[in-house]
């Protein structure tokens, strides 16, 4: 549980930063909509004259997901109370999704949100208006930064289309115990009505829709500074942990008086709260202490039944995966009555995370997630069933039949029965969402409910050239490394050594060789790279590693294939090391180390794909603001990556100080020595293998309206990458940048060598943030790239 936990925790860290330093920006404001991501088609922008000296028209751009399916965490499922099938998802760190019924089809309704927004495109609490089902409210903000508050986005169409409003308080979508709640609620009421349980400063709530808000200060005025939030668990603070209305009525028109919360152990001792629960009769004007029959635990979920009986899960950890020990209670307003309970033992440590419930009285059917329980094996709880208020109990995940042998457990932070169907039970995990919909079935079935939902963190990708037998190398967190094969199919190739998987190339004159490199795992944890001679089908773990490689496996690092064998590969904060037999030994280069800047860096390599002797290595100078770093600097190898020699010219070439992250290398395929750059403000251009450079005017960043920052709110470019031309271009490969163009941030193309530049997304294909850029070397206007934490697009 620990390894898996720290995984997840640091990849997300990692893609948010790059995020944020790519383009995000707390002050900037607008969302151009959403759309599904999939099947949308929006014309080519194309700057004028004015601007760029003229531009070349693309043809309208539609995008489609390379498939994964799934891959990331879903902290929530949040059901419309009657309207049948309406149903949403919020992951902690790639947006969020409606389910289509009519095509069984998770529908992304965030890929509107712009570079801008990569810190708001995660979703701490959705919550819909009981009275109209096309209203939906969606709070996000990744991290609980006092300095960095979060946003609440409103649609009333469902997701189509959003409007936002900045919040008074820090929000954590990718905090721990972000499964906790719902926290925002509307009251059914009186929906002009929410409340908010915040993390960090007690309860709040909106009269007008979520346009204003006021702190509950009848609860506690007590708000926590970032020492206070620092100090918990993995620095997530809890805070109040949720909402519930207690009324049985919606629509009257008058605000609902009796309201319960839950406060988090955390908060309760910033605030001097004596209890874990509370309770206002007068519609929040006053609060009374509920004294509960354990004290010191968290509260996950609290679920009202339409008879008005309250379940209440209390768990020690806060999750995800929260360990125990652990109660499930039902309260009747008056008292207690246990109906669930785990213990720590010897080599266990249960504790329950989701909660749902449906039907009334002694036959209420009570569906309990449990979580950090890991595996499948017979007598294991998983998801447990009542149908009889809690009195007797079933196991109905464990050992029943499912798609993957196991990988579904221990996440089990939410669990939903279907308002409209009780035979339908769903529940989350760390790689998406399971549905069955036969739970009364001595062994239900159980299914991936996945389709559509994308949220895997993309740290590399590479396309190979034609002829080669796949399609795409992808590179990521949390899950490794994969072979993309085909488009719409899961790829089944891989070397399955990595946690992360950081970097991969491949032999341009003999693609069917690849090499790969990751953090390694606990199968296998002196394996940094592995390589592959049959276009991925098989591989075989390098017999050695870079000599750092193992103590800086940050993902930084990257890789570059001259031929079949012969690698160079930089791992972060270390200086490259090549080897000529398949990773067995490796010799340092003849680079100049790093200076440290205090985050990690690395050279960017990569090999001349007309002259594979020829290797290109990129300092891009570490970060501006921190001591120690320096000028960027460009070297090149003509030995095959063993030596190289520095270009003298590019220091001075105007070139920018750029973090790792938000800098970008590529060649063109077609012309050797031909070279781009993307320092992260402009794009550099070499056509003489760095002997001399061009800086293009095209690309600027966008600096902030704060004073205080010392660096863009949208960076200039970031990613850059050379593909197959069209017929007739005036430049034998398309260039394609993610970046600011004419002031507006979005991916542009140019046929014509930089001269002129066309935008190639539309607002509402933005994918909070594009960090990666791959582009097609046999389709023309072909682009794979990378939403923030959206997995892999590509245009056709």
């Amino acid at each position: 549980m620990y390894k898996r936990i720290k995984t997840r925790i640091s990849t997300k860290q990692v893609i948010v930063l790059t995020g944020l330093l790519a383009g995000m920006a707390s002050l900037v404001a607008g969302c151009g909509g959403s759309g599904s991501g999939s099947e949308s088609a929006g014309p080519a922008v194309t700057l004028g004259a004015t601007k760029m000296g003229g531009a070349l028209p693309v043809k309208a751009t539609r995008w489609a997901s390379v498939k994964y399916g799934g891959g990331g965490y879903v902290p929530g499922l949040i059901f419309h109370p009657t309207s049948p099938d309406v149903l949403y998802a919020r992951t902690d760190m790639g947006g969020a999704y409606r389910w289509d019924a009519a095509t069984s089809t998770w529908l992304p309704i965030t890929d509107g949100f712009g570079a801008s927004e990569g810190f708001f495109h995660g979703g701490e609490s959705i919550a819909l208006d009981p009275n109209d089902d096309k209203r939906i409210y969606l709070s996000t903000g990744m991290y609980n930064r006092v300095d960095n508050p979060g946003r609440l986005y409103i649609s009333t169409d469902r997701g189509d289309n959003w409007q936002h409003v900045d919040l008074p308080f820090p929000v954590g979508s990718n905090n721990q115990g972000r499964a906790v709640g719902e926290r925002m609620m509307v009251d059914p009421n009186n929906p002009a009505i929410l409340f908010y349980a915040s993390r960090t400063a007690g309860l709040w709530k909106s009269g007008d829709r979520g346009q204003t808000w006021q702190q509950v200060q009848s609860l506690s005025t007590a708000k926590m500074d970032q020492s206070q939030i620092d100090a918990n668990n993995m620095r997530s603070a809890i805070g109040v942990e949720q909402v519930v209305f207690d009324t049985s009525t919606k629509g009257t028109g008058s605000a609902t008086q009796t309201i319960y919360t839950a406060v988090a152990p955390d908060y309760a001792g910033v605030a001097g709260l004596a209890f874990s629960m509370y309770k206002s009769t007068d519609g929040g004007a006053s609060w009374a202490g509920v004294s509960t029959p354990v004290t010191g635990y968290h509260i996950p979920h609290m679920v009202r039944a339409r008879d008005g009986m309250m379940y209440v899960a209390f768990t020690k950890d806060s999750g995800p995966g929260a360990g125990g020990p652990a109660r499930l209670y039902k309260f009747d307003g008056a008292s207690w009555t246990l109906l669930k309970k785990y213990d720590t033992e010897e080599w266990v440590n249960f504790g329950i995370g989701g909660l749902s419930v449906s039907g009334t009285g002694a036959t209420t059917r009570i569906a309990l997630g449990v979580t950090n329980s890991w595996g499948n094996w017979e007598g294991q709880p998983v998801v447990q069933l009542s149908d009889d208020a809690g009195a007797t109990w079933r196991e109905i995940s464990a050992m029943a039949p499912h798609p993957d042998k196991d990988g579904w457990s221990g996440w089990v932070d939410d669990v939903e029965i279907d308002p409209n169907n009780p035979e339908r039970v769903l529940h989350v995990h760390g790689g998406g969402i399971l549905e069955t919909r036969n739970a009364s079935a001595a062994k239900p079935t159980w299914n991936h409910l996945i389709e559509g939902i994308e949220e895997t963190a993309t740290l590399a990708l590479m396309a190979p050239p034609p002829g080669a037998a796949y399609s795409l190398l992808r590179s990521t967190g949390d899950i490794g490394m994969h072979v993309q094969t085909e488009l719409f199919k899961q790829p089944t190739r891989g070397p399955g050594l990595f946690g992360n998987g950081i970097s991969a190339d491949m032999a341009w004159s003999a693609p069917s060789y690849i090499a790969a490199v990751g953090t390694t795992k606990w199968n296998s944890p002196n394996v940094g790279g592995a390589y592959s001679t049959d276009s991925g089908v098989t591989w075989t773990g390098f017999a050695g590693n870079h000599p750092d490689a193992l103590a800086n496996q940050g993902n930084e690092g990257n890789i570059a294939v001259t031929k079949p064998g012969n690698i160079v590969w930089a791992p972060a904060n270390s200086v490259p090391a090549y080897s000529t037999d398949n990773g067995a030994t490796w010799t340092y280069t003849n680079l100049p180390a790093l200076n440290a800047v205090g985050m990690a860096r690395s050279y960017r390599v990569v090999a001349d794909r007309k002259n594979p002797n020829k290797v290109y290595a990129y300092n891009s100078g570490g970060v501006w603001w921190a001591q120690g770093s320096e000028t960027p600097r460009f070297f090149v190898s003509t030995d095959g990556g063993h030596t190289f020699t520095e270009r003298s010219a590019f220091p001075g070439s105007g070139t920018a100080v750029g973090e790792f992250s938000v800098t970008s290398i590529a060649v063109n395929p077609n012309t050797e020595g031909d070279i781009w750059v993307a320092d992260g403000q402009s794009i550099m251009h070499s056509d003489d293998a760095g002997v001399s450079w061009t800086k293009l005017s095209a690309a600027a960043p966008i600096w902030g309206k704060n004073p205080t920052w010392s660096w863009p709110e949208v960076y200039g470019a970031t990613s850059i990458s050379l593909g197959k031309a069209p017929a007739g271009a005036k430049y034998s490969a398309s260039v394609y940048v993610a970046g600011v163009i004419g002031g507006v941030w979005g991916v542009y193309r140019s046929d014509d060598g930089g001269a002129t530049w066309s935008r190639f997304n539309d607002d509402k294909h933005q994918y909070g943030g594009i960090s990666t850029l791959a582009a097609d070397q046999n389709v023309p206007g072909r682009l794979f790239i990378s939403g923030s934490g959206r997995g892999v697009l590509f245009s056709y």
